[in-house]
């Protein structure tokens, strides 16, 4: 992020607040390292909760918070169709990050945001899922983003702003890069 003469709050983000947080992480790299956490427990066929409570970041650990999250599956893939599925949740993520990283980047640019709307599609072949063709991959082929950005900021600015979601945003990291997963089996 580049500072801009701007301070204050923007688009509900405190802009000075933020630019601090950059320089205490420049200042003490390891402030930087953060680590999320979740449970999960089966409930029942397609159905099951995971709880997203304390964190590490910033030197030290964050809560008491939880937050509850359950998923299940539509009818046609045999589910209640109780909640969403977990593909459907990576929407989610996705569209949630690359909106929260571009406010973030037009606050700190300055520029202010009225309204950010996005439109998520992401294509699904039951093929690997299924274990019917191990040529097809099991989570989504495709995902398309349309985000509909409202704010002061040119239509080059836009795109910049949309650019710079994609190059920042974590999640839009995790789904379109290998991302380690050691997952260890344990006998109740």
């Amino acid at each position: 992020m580049t500072e801009t003469l701007t301070r204050g709050i923007i688009n509900g983000v405190d802009v000075d607040a933020l630019f601090a947080t950059i320089d205490a992480i420049n200042a003490t790299p390891p402030l930087a390292d953060f680590q999320f956490r979740a449970s999960n427990r089966w409930l029942d066929g397609s159905r099951n909760r995971t709880a997203i409570a304390a964190f590490h970041g910033a030197g030290q650990e964050h809560g008491p918070r939880e937050f509850v999250y359950e998923n299940d599956e539509p009818p046609v893939l045999l589910g209640a169709d109780q909640a969403p599925n977990p593909v459907e949740y990576v929407l989610h993520a996705l569209a949630g990050c690359l909106t929260t990283t571009l406010v973030y980047h037009a606050a700190a640019r300055g520029i202010s945001v009225r309204r950010v709307e996005s439109r998520l599609e992401g294509d699904l072949d039951l093929h690997g899922f299924l274990g019917i063709d191990e040529e097809v991959r099991n989570g989504y082929q495709g995902v398309r983003v349309t985000m509909r950005v409202d704010c002061d900021g040119s239509e080059e600015q836009v795109a910049e702003l949309v650019a710079m979601a994609q190059k920042r945003s974590p999640v839009f990291d995790i789904v379109t890069n290998p991302v380690p997963v050691i997952v260890t089996p344990e006998k109740a």
